[in-house]
């Protein structure tokens, strides 16, 4: 499963690209906001970071409005990927962008039909998200198993984007139904590495080596 990064701040982008997990970065009009950054400056730092896609959203909610935008964000780097909203507008215009070779991403899927809907629009990827369908008592991992039999059966090439990730048992959960990404916040991904016994282990390790008296 590959792993995108979903933040604007170019330090935590940095830092988790250094390490070489990273695979690509989504941001969002509210990630934009809080990095408190003008969103082509931003956005054109973080395609420069990392090779992979980098997730930039547009904000109109109609086609031609979709479309404009869809050219200035275009226009920042090579390694732009659209982000649309789950519309019909939205799946209007992921059509016209990916039949003119432009990555896409189709974000707000909350169920099977939607991810259905944007595979057939040609989209690049899909987000469904995990956590505000766990806000409602509705198991959001169950989404995603569908979406992986549904896109399965029919051969789309159109990968699932796990979004909304909040836990690192959403990560596991996500690996475990056929995700082809999870996108995460930095924080969790830091978090994945966690394990009481892990830190149990390096303890006794180095008390017993300082009991050597040797040095490598």
């Amino acid at each position: 499963m590959k792993f995108f990064v979903d933040t604007a701040d170019v330090d935590e982008i940095r830092e988790i690209n250094s390490i070489g997990l990273l695979d690509g970065v989504t941001t969002n009009p509210s990630l934009i906001m809080k990095s408190g950054r003008d969103i082509i400056e931003v956005t054109k730092e973080i395609c420069s970071i990392v090779d992979g896609p980098v997730s930039a959203e547009v904000t109109a909610l109609d086609y031609d409005g979709m479309m404009k935008e869809a050219a200035t964000l275009g226009k920042i780097a090579d390694n732009i990927c659209i982000k649309l909203p789950l519309t019909m507008e939205g799946l209007k215009a992921c059509k016209a962008l990916t039949s003119d070779g432009h990555q896409t991403n189709v974000t707000l899927c909350f169920s099977a039909n939607q991810a259905l809907l944007a595979a057939k629009a040609g989209a690049t990827y899909v987000s469904p998200f995990i956590g505000r369908l766990d806000d409602m008592a509705i198991d959001g991992m169950e989404l995603i198993e569908d979406m992986r039999l549904i896109f399965d059966n029919y051969d789309f090439e159109t990968q699932i984007l796990a979004a909304s990730i909040r836990t690192v048992n959403h990560v596991k959960e996500a690996a475990l139904a056929g995700a082809d990404v999870a996108t995460i916040p930095p924080s969790t991904i830091k978090a994945l590495v966690k394990h009481p016994l892990t830190d149990k282990g390096i303890e006794g390790f180095l008390a017993d080596w300082a009991k050597t008296g040797q040095t490598i």
